[in-house]
């Protein structure tokens, strides 16, 4: 393997004039997705105040995520269809659409409604970033744009709630939507500019033979929805049971998957030694974790009696910690290096939420409260360690160019999936404290460190696989 294809390129190259339009078209994409999935989280009370329907609250954003992972799995037939310049188009004309919708909606139902259609926008936006990455880009440049695309979740994570709750602060919860639009409708205009001539769904050998996988996007829905509505319904037993619907749907999904023609992930997850579907599922349990940012901010109002602004940036920790961390991760290289990143960010950000859980007491000093601030940014820096270079193990882990797109757009699939699945595993956990809120941020911290553990068994399991099939942890064939 050459010296070019074993490190990556450096953030000047991605920066500059040849590849900066390939690279902050995407990244601005999945920004505003990310945004928006915790934007109205802080503007909902506001939007309730006036419309009234405080009934469809919970639904906010079981209706954004659901949507977001359906259009995710429309990305690879979008681009087979319109290529990158219209698909981009369509997604910030569908997530502009929307937020203007929600700007001017007269009641709760109709705002859901509005939610849906920007979901719609924002999953197509956050698919082609990864896919855009492949065909848009020199594969030398794929670790760190990828980098640049996970960054933009844990931007997204930390900024939609605060802008959520500085323009609630004014009452200003529709200006807030409208802003969103502007910023939607700006990024498209700039589109057909920055991304003329480049990623086009030809040069992935796949125009005009990409279609719709019904039967598996129907079946990723029924997760999507089903583990929606266990983040909202009331009760440690019923939260179960929708989840237990949840993963037999996600069996069937699997087992669809492996017999059907026609997929949400390429062909090479199910190759029997394949190390695709370990890649996949360590992706999965990495951003899994993200999602006890929801809760973060209560169990500091609540025990440490933090006001809700405050409590809000310390939850943040998280998303800092993986969005810094990539900068430095990204630079990395070498077979060795890049599989210990991949086991060591998984463990390190168990690491983190356990000790944040030993650290969990009621009326904390503040010594300790503000212990909690590094200890939550290094279980956020096990995300930023692993995620661009398990990113890249996708785009290359496919040996027909055909289903590369396919792979990439699937990143973000899986990532949606997975932050909504651990949003209804942290609410069965914090129900299990009952009336003791120390109890539930044990629960919480406690059972995401044991899961998110897992993480370094599959990296490990795509290692091995790797090196079975003769790959480096990139993807690509190892030098002789």
């Amino acid at each position: 393997m050459s010296r070019a294809q074993e490190a990556p390129a450096t953030w000047r190259e991605l920066l500059g004039r040849e590849h900066l339009g390939a690279a902050v078209v995407p990244a601005g994409g999945v920004l505003a997705g990310a945004i928006n999935i915790y934007l109205a989280a802080g503007l909902l009370p506001t939007a309730v105040a006036e419309l009234g329907g405080a009934s469809f609250y919970a639904w906010n954003m079981t209706v954004y995520l659901v949507a977001m992972v359906i259009a995710t799995m429309l990305t690879a037939r979008s681009l087979s269809a319109w290529g990158t310049v219209g698909s981009y188009l369509a997604g910030f004309a569908t997530f502009t659409a929307g937020s203007l919708a929600c700007a001017v909606s007269p009641a709760m139902a109709v705002l859901l409604v509005s939610r849906g259609v920007q979901g719609l926008g924002a999953g197509l936006l956050s698919g082609l970033g990864f896919a855009v990455v492949r065909s848009a880009m020199p594969a030398r440049l794929w670790t760190r744009g990828t980098a640049l695309m996970s960054a933009m979740y844990g931007v997204g994570n930390f900024a939609g709630p605060a802008l959520g709750g500085l323009f609630a602060q004014f009452g200003a919860w529709r200006p807030a939507f409208a802003a969103m639009a502007v910023i939607g409708a700006g990024c498209g205009l700039v589109v057909p500019r920055a991304l003329r001539g480049r990623g086009d769904a030809s040069r992935d050998g796949g125009a005009g033979r990409v279609r719709v996988p019904v039967g598996s996007s129907m079946l990723v829905t029924a997760v999507a929805g089903a583990v929606s509505v266990a983040a909202v319904v009331a009760g440690t037993l019923a939260k179960t049971a929708v989840l237990a619907v949840a993963l037999l749907a996600a069996v069937g999904f699997v087992v669809h998957e492996r017999r059907s023609e026609h997929r949400v992930l390429p062909a090479e997850t199910y190759r029997p030694g394949s190390p695709l579907k370990w890649v996949y599922l360590t992706i999965g349990v990495l951003t899994f974790g993200v999602a006890v940012e929801s809760f973060l901010p209560l169990f500091a109002q609540r025990l440490a009696g933090l006001p809700p602004l405050v409590a809000g940036f310390f939850a943040a920790a998280v998303s800092f910690g993986w969005s810094a961390t990539q900068i430095g991760s990204s630079s990395v290289g070498g077979r060795r290096a890049v599989r210990r990143l991949r086991v060591v960010g998984p463990l390190l950000l168990a690491a983190g939420l356990l000790v944040q859980g030993l650290v969990q007491r009621t009326d904390p000093p503040g010594w300790l409260v503000l212990v909690w601030v590094p200890v939550l940014f290094a279980a956020g820096a096990g995300i930023g360690l692993a995620y661009p270079h398990l990113s890249v193990a996708v785009l290359t882990g496919t040996p027909d160019p055909a289903e590369g797109g396919r792979a990439a757009a699937a990143i973000a699939t899986v990532t949606s999936l997975s932050v909504a699945f651990g949003t209804a595993v942290a609410g069965i956990l914090v129900n299990l404290g009952g009336a003791s809120m120390l109890d539930s941020a044990r629960y919480v911290l406690f059972g995401f460190a044991a899961l998110c553990a897992t993480g370094a068994l599959t990296a490990h399991r795509a290692a091995r696989r790797e090196r079975d099939d003769g790959l480096s942890p990139r993807g690509r064939p190892q030098a002789a």
